[in-house]
């Protein structure tokens, strides 16, 4: 009796064990494949190019080994590019996941709430009107993302924030934003409006020095920031009655989770432009990867710099024998995704 007495407890306690540690193992597979693909790409980046190299040339001139020439290419040309890509890329995924969590709308992404679009119409005004350059250009783009999101806030914002309005809201702004920036460019010379044309497409091009140390700075310390509210995520996209109910500060959780979002989207875009559909798409696929119902922000930022590096290598080497700023591959990829989820939730919807 005494031994029957002491098996239940386990009894009892392996069928919640179990999912849990299937749950690890499936995340814990997902995280190391998303990382190996990622170097991978990496790799692949850094030996691609007029001036090829091999993969063991590029990985010791990475760490200083090899020709002068090898060096230069590696450590002035590509591996720019590579940093930026990757750090814009985690910097998008991990905003979307906030925002489609903490709204609880697989919709909710900064290219269709219009925050990207006003981070675009900060930039593009800030090049043509008012003549910056340089870093004065990210920080209008940066002030341009954060007006709209302020107002969109406002705007949504009725005794409480909840997520279709905001959703709706951001929706207007962003047709109010294309609508002003197509009006900006329509207004100046072909020869200025090319100039700034990056600004609505998105580019990792042309991060250096300063600009690029900046752009790492603020992704790693938003970043930290989601770390410290990430236990509030899961509860969040249960429901608000849900997550009261765990403990969870529903409208401070919703606040917090959604300035950290805006601002990864901020910087990002303030450097990059808006690159399209990576918000969008790169958690969805996360979440589908991991698929334990949770926000799965970790994979959401490998996926984010997974996509984005994947794409800038297209762009430069693979489409059409011409380089395309990554922005444009993004769209190529996200845009049929969109299509697609309509299509399945509209079905769901008439079941």
């Amino acid at each position: 009796m005494s031994e029957t007495t002491t098996l239940a407890p386990g009894a009892a306690v392996s069928p919640v064990a179990a999912p849990r540690a299937r749950r690890r193992r499936r995340l814990t597979i997902v995280l190391a494949t998303l990382a190996v693909l990622l170097v991978a790409v990496a790799t692949l980046a850094l030996t691609l190019g007029e001036a090829s190299l091999s993969p063991g040339r590029a990985l010791a001139a990475l760490f200083g080994v090899g020709s002068d020439v090898d060096v230069f290419v590696v450590h002035r040309l590509r591996l720019p590019r590579l940093e930026t890509a990757v750090l814009a890329g985690a910097a998008f995924g991990l905003a979307g996941a906030l925002f489609q969590t903490t709204l609880r709308n697989p919709l909710a992404s900064p290219d269709i709430l219009g925050i990207a679009s006003g981070a675009s119409l900060g930039a593009v005004w800030a090049l043509l009107v008012a003549g910056l350059t340089g870093l004065a250009v990210s920080g209008a783009a940066f002030a341009g993302a954060l007006v709209v999101a302020l107002l969109i806030w406002l705007f949504a914002w009725r005794r409480g924030l909840h997520s279709i309005r905001f959703v709706l809201v951001g929706v207007g702004f962003a047709y109010l934003c294309s609508s002003l920036l197509a009006w900006l460019l329509a207004s100046v010379d072909v020869r200025e409006a090319q100039s700034a044309l990056l600004w609505t497409v998105g580019s990792v091009a042309d991060v250096r020095g300063v600009e690029l140390l900046t752009l790492a700075v603020a992704v790693l310390v938003l970043g930290a920031g989601v770390a410290l509210v990430s236990r509030w995520q899961s509860p969040l996209a249960l429901g608000d009655d849900h997550a009261r109910a765990l403990g969870v500060p529903v409208d401070t959780a919703r606040v917090v989770s959604l300035l950290l979002a805006v601002g990864l989207v901020a910087t990002a875009t303030s450097f990059v432009g808006p690159l399209a559909f990576v918000a969008l798409v790169a958690p969805a696929i996360a979440r589908r990867l991991v698929d334990d119902g949770g926000a799965a922000l970790t994979a959401s930022v490998l996926t984010g710099a997974l996509l984005v590096l994947a794409a800038d290598v297209v762009g430069q080497h693979l489409l059409f024998g011409i380089e395309a700023p990554t922005g444009i591959v993004t769209g190529l990829i996200g845009a049929p995704y969109l299509l697609w989820l309509l299509a399945t939730d509209g079905r769901k919807s008439l079941a």
